[in-house]
């Protein structure tokens, strides 16, 4: 009896110890839907660091562009309103420079060769760029390769993309890329793009195989042109604002989270770009496989033009190309 009154007091003191320790919760906030990927991924970043911090820290996320573009999410990071967000490096290459690296067309030789990049001492140090526009990156989220799909006919050289709208990110690299291989690029938000392919407004856009099966994409362009233009990855990034109130412990916890999430996410992106195709396909849409040399050959004016303009990016490439 004695020791079940024992146990029942250490309980009682345990529950109680336990109401006292406050959890904080980090606002992360993106615009992908809860299908994709890169939520999953998300997802397991939160399940990491609420276990790694014994339940005191906490991640609400917020996806859908429940709080906005990633533009706008961004900025909210910038002034402390949202700790964590989810975003394209070519949207974040608007605030730090060297993000716009990532974008070059044909730039790493295959997945292997980019991830070797991201995850060693040059992505590390890109991802310290962005700490003094008050966005320090966590890590990188495979984001696969971006390729052509349209709706009017199909695009099997560079040649066909000649006359056709391209709806691409409101970003430099993007527009040059694809009015240097002849088609016209035109930004637009990417919630405007199924409906704008469907009137007609534009003949196609660029994106990867879950993007263009979870928008939906596939039902109004039948023709899906696997050229892998590019390889821009999806940065997970924390407000510098949030980052300095947390303890060397915390920071260390956040870090480890969202280094473990990372690969968890990279077998996520794989299994959807699998299920993705095999939606695609069976829905009519036709896959090209092209002759890429031919894409890679046209598009050199892209670097040339990057490099004329940014001169000081000229070692951060040399150092990609070479690893």
């Amino acid at each position: 009896m004695k020791k079940i009154l024992l146990v029942c007091i250490l309980l009682t003191a345990f529950m109680s110890c336990k109401k006292d320790v406050k959890t904080q919760t980090l606002y992360l906030a993106h615009t992908l839907p809860q299908t994709h990927p890169v939520h999953k991924g998300i997802v397991e970043f939160k399940k990491a660091l609420n276990k790694k911090s014994g339940g005191t820290m906490d991640v609400k996320i917020f996806p859908d562009g429940q709080l906005g573009s990633e533009r706008e999410v961004l900025e909210l990071l910038q002034i402390g309103s949202v700790a964590i967000t989810k975003v394209s490096a070519a949207t974040l290459s608007n605030f730090v420079p060297e993000y716009h690296v990532l974008g070059i067309p044909y730039l790493f030789r295959d997945k292997d060769h980019q991830f070797e990049v991201l995850e060693g001492e040059v992505g590390k140090s890109i991802l310290e760029k962005g700490s003094k526009f008050w966005l320090r990156g966590l890590g990188y989220y495979d984001a696969g390769s971006r390729s052509f799909y349209t709706s009017t006919k199909p695009i099997r050289t560079p040649d066909d993309l000649k006359g056709l709208k391209i709806r691409v990110m409101n970003n430099q690299m993007a527009i040059n890329m694809v009015n240097a291989l002849g088609g016209s690029a035109t930004p637009m938000a990417y919630g405007e793009l199924y409906t704008a392919i469907q009137q007609g407004v534009v003949d196609g856009a660029e994106n990867n195989p879950p993007s263009f099966v979870s928008s939906n994409h596939y039902e109004v362009s039948k023709y899906y042109t696997l050229d892998q233009h590019s390889s821009v990855p999806d940065v997970l990034l924390i407000g510098t604002k949030y980052w300095d109130k947390l303890s060397e412990e915390e920071k260390q916890w956040v870090q480890e989270a969202a280094d473990e999430s990372s690969q968890a996410q990279k077998r996520f992106w794989n299994e959807s770009v699998e299920e993705s195709m095999a939606i695609a396909r069976k829905a009519g849409v036709e896959i090209i496989i092209p002759e890429k040399s031919l894409f890679q050959e046209k598009s050199k004016s892209v670097l040339e033009a990057f490099l004329k303009e940014h001169p000081e990016m000229t070692d951060l490439i040399n150092k990609i190309k070479n690893q």
